[in-house]
């Protein structure tokens, strides 16, 4: 049996679960790959906007990359939306 493809998510939480990292792992999910995720920023929101975006600190999107990557592997990374430039430099 061939071992799922592993894939991070890093990117920002959608509170309706229509973006974000809840819309890529149905994604991923339906293709019979395994998410895991990184999150950026978490959102108040619906379908109707954005309320408000909490920024998670960079520091703290590192250590969940690397809790990930140290435990479970990754194959493959896929980003969404970084919350500003100082996540480049992870």
């Amino acid at each position: 049996m061939e071992r799922k493809k592993r894939i991070l998510v890093i990117a920002g939480s959608d509170s309706s679960g229509g973006a974000g990292t809840e819309a890529d792992q149905k994604v991923i999910a339906a293709h019979g790959c395994y998410a895991m995720t990184a999150t950026t920023a978490l959102t108040a929101q619906n379908t109707e906007g954005v309320i408000d975006i909490h920024y998670i600190p960079a520091k703290f999107v590192e250590k969940q990359i690397n809790a990930c990557i140290d435990d479970i592997g990754v194959d493959v990374i896929k980003i969404g939306r970084p919350a500003d430039g100082n996540y480049y430099y992870l």
